[in-house]
């Protein structure tokens, strides 16, 4: 269990250094940040783009790469990165200053690209103030109104993920408004059908599982008595599962303005972790999400 994301360094720093591919690097601020990953010992960082441009960035920041790729324009830059990615040079895919479309379809493509088969999610990750460990929530950023297959890869998604970074049997909040299952509320017949998968065996990863689920119930276990709810994961939960982007992205962007939570993503269900990230995140949310890949890379 990892409290906060000053554990999550000292973890990833305790492993072999993590070679991340970046796709169209020449930008100070995101090689700022790969260089204080770089200078903590845990990024060996490959560099693609402008060769020039690039180098030159490097000179002026005092980051020295394993390796630059020359690429040309957006496109060839996103290919030679994916590609060092999938034929195992690199463990971890980041995005640089290219557009977002075009790195997504990189990743996607059906010949060189990093496909598995499921869908691609978002993996945000809180520390909440009065919380006692990380909170680990999908999907607030890609998949908008996921359906129940879309939620079974989601949820699969985020425990393979959270089992390579060291999670075993996570507590697992299938969140909706409320726990009674009703066929007027869809996310309640998604959340039961979550919960059925997990017990079923077919998703084949371990977890302890409830939907639907308040979140006052997930997180609060007086609450939790308080409406008579006998919940193995209230005041434990590891792991929550949006019913929709919109819910994740209010709930997501309320903790972090209002409860000033730090936080990291990256997104899951390529063959590897993916940061795709924003230029206006901060240096610290950015190294945050490029140690959080790296654990994530672990098989």
């Amino acid at each position: 269990m990892l409290k906060n994301f000053d554990e999550v360094i000292e973890k990833v720093r305790s492993i072999e250094p993590f070679t991340v591919s970046v796709a169209a690097a020449a930008d100070k601020e995101l090689l700022q940040a790969v260089k204080a990953a770089a200078d903590l010992g845990f990024v060996r960082p490959v560099l693609v783009g402008d060769a020039k441009a690039v180098g030159d960035i490097c000179a002026d920041i005092g980051l020295r790469p394993l390796d630059i790729l020359p690429a040309q324009g957006e496109d060839e830059a996103v290919d030679v990165a994916v590609r060092a990615v999938k034929d195992g040079g690199a463990q971890v895919l980041m995005k640089g200053l290219v557009n977002t479309s075009i790195y997504m379809r990189g990743i996607l493509n059906k010949e060189h690209g990093l496909r598995t088969g499921r869908l691609l999610s978002m993996m945000a990750v809180y520390e909440a103030p009065g919380y006692h460990k990380l909170v680990y929530c999908s999907d607030s950023g890609i998949n908008v109104a996921p359906t129940f297959e879309q939620k079974k890869d989601i949820l699969k998604n985020i425990l393979i993920a959270t089992r390579a970074i060291g999670l075993e049997n996570p507590k697992v909040a299938a969140l909706t408004a409320n726990e009674m299952v009703d066929p007027k509320i869809q996310s309640t017949v998604d959340a039961a059908g979550l919960v059925e998968y997990a017990r079923s065996g077919e998703l084949g990863l371990p977890c302890v599982i409830e939907g639907p689920i308040a979140f006052d119930v997930a997180f609060d276990p007086h609450a939790a008595a308080h409406k008579k709810i006998d919940s193995k994961i209230t005041g434990e939960t590891d792991i929550v599962i949006f019913p929709n982007m919109e819910a994740g992205n209010i709930m997501g962007k309320s903790w972090i303005h209002l409860c000033k939570c730090r936080w990291a993503g990256i997104v899951l269900g390529a063959t590897n972790p993916v940061i795709l990230g924003s230029r206006a995140d901060t240096p610290e949310i950015k190294l945050n999400s490029i140690a959080l890949a790296c654990l994530a890379a672990r098989s």
